[in-house]
Order: structure tokens, then C-alpha cells, then sequence
């Protein structure tokens, strides 16, 4: 059995110093230039990924990317960045059933 999930408060420290709430959580941050070029930070992992359709696990849920001749141009082990014609942007959140 799972302990209930619990999430990151920030601390004393943090709030002193600014400094923003995804770089001090897995909160994914998304960054949308236009309709060809967008930029994922704090993704956890690429589930599945197609020319038209890109699935992302994130802490929050899962994000799915449509579009045409998606294509991944950079990646890091924390950032991702897309290309290609973006269509649509959608989250699946994750239920936690132990509740």
C-alpha cells in the first residue's frame, strides 16, 4: 500500500530568493512559439512519439501533442524541444486510486 502523495511546498529559502516554482518542483513548465515550436521543461519520460502524435509523462499527468512532421530537435535528461506543425496540446491527469 502507497502512502498518499504529498506535494512540495516551498521553502523559507525559496521564497527569499525568487526562485520560480519549476525550477524548485517537478511542475512541467511549457513554452509554445507560435504553431511550430515549443519547448517542455520537467518532463519525466517520452511514452510515444509519431510524426503526427508525441505522449509525455510529466509529475502532473501525461500531455499529448498532435500535430504534423513533429519532430524531437533537442533533448536534455529535464528539457525537450518539439517542431512541426502543432495542432493541439491535451493532459490526461493521473488519479491516484489508493485514496
Amino acid at each position: 500500500m502507497r502512502g498518499k502523495r504529498t506535494k512540495k511546498i516551498p521553502s523559507k529559502i525559496n521564497r527569499i530568493l525568487e526562485i520560480p516554482q519549476e525550477v524548485s518542483s517537478n511542475i512541467p513548465k511549457i513554452t509554445v512559439l507560435g504553431f511550430e515550436q515549443m519547448m517542455i521543461e520537467n518532463y519525466k519520460a517520452i511514452l510515444e512519439y509519431q510524426d503526427f502524435y508525441i505522449r509525455l509523462s510529466t509529475e502532473i499527468g501525461i500531455l499529448n501533442i498532435n500535430g504534423f512532421d513533429l519532430h524531437l530537435k533537442e533533448m536534455t535528461t529535464d528539457d525537450l524541444q518539439i517542431t512541426g506543425k502543432i495542432d493541439s496540446l491535451d493532459f490526461e491527469t493521473i488519479e491516484d486510486n489508493d485514496s
